[in-house]
């Protein structure tokens, strides 16, 4: 059973896809938001769940003060289980100005169109994603992240690193059983030097 952790609506249970995804573990998710609440980095912040799957990871977001919340998930099915599941947390959510929507697109497409930017992404695609097409929606959302963004990327531990391109740095990796989460943050361009 998947459920939101803490925040507003903490303890609600959350619906999952019957296949086709790999939820978060409760252990990993409980790991990932400890973290950045020791950052001051959930309340108020614009987040993109990338491969939503369920949902959790924005909906937790969500119940914890995250005023706007956009999951990506483009199977139609698991599309379905994030718009239950938004309308549950929001629902439990009902005073709080919290935005979440659903876009049922794939994470490329989504991201080629996407304006504005975000302050906390989370990007949990399909461990048997290849690295190179991780490397394309990295690449992709480097332009929308906001200036102290935070990317929270969750790989198998027998996946290499990430291919980070020029606006995103890596800050460190994080093992937990079969799952590795690798932390990195928007870099801002270099000046050009003169020469």
């Amino acid at each position: 059973m998947t459920r939101i952790i803490a925040g507003s609506a903490g303890s609600l249970s959350l619906a999952v896809p019957r296949s086709g995804t790999r939820p978060t573990s409760d252990r990993v998710r409980e790991a990932i938001f400890s973290a950045l609440e020791s950052r001051d980095a959930i309340d108020g912040a614009a987040v993109l769940d990338l491969y939503a799957g369920s949902g959790a990871l924005g909906l937790e977001a969500a119940s914890r003060g995250a005023a706007e919340v956009v999951l990506v998930e483009r199977a139609k099915p698991a599309a379905e289980v994030c718009r239950r599941n938004t309308d549950a947390v929001t629902r439990a959510l009902r005073g709080n100005r919290v935005r979440v929507r659903v876009a049922v697109r794939s994470v490329a497409a989504y991201l080629e169109s996407a304006s504005g930017t975000f302050d906390l992404v989370f990007i949990d695609p399909p461990y048997e994603l290849g690295e190179r097409a991780l490397a394309h929606d990295l690449m992709l959302l480097a332009p929308l992240l906001s200036p102290d963004a935070i990317v929270v990327v969750e790989r198998s531990s027998r996946s290499p690193e990430p291919i980070w391109p020029a606006g995103i740095a890596p800050e460190r990796r994080r093992d937990y059983g079969e799952t590795t989460l690798w932390w990195a943050g928007a870099q801002p361009a270099r000046p050009s030097q003169p020469e």
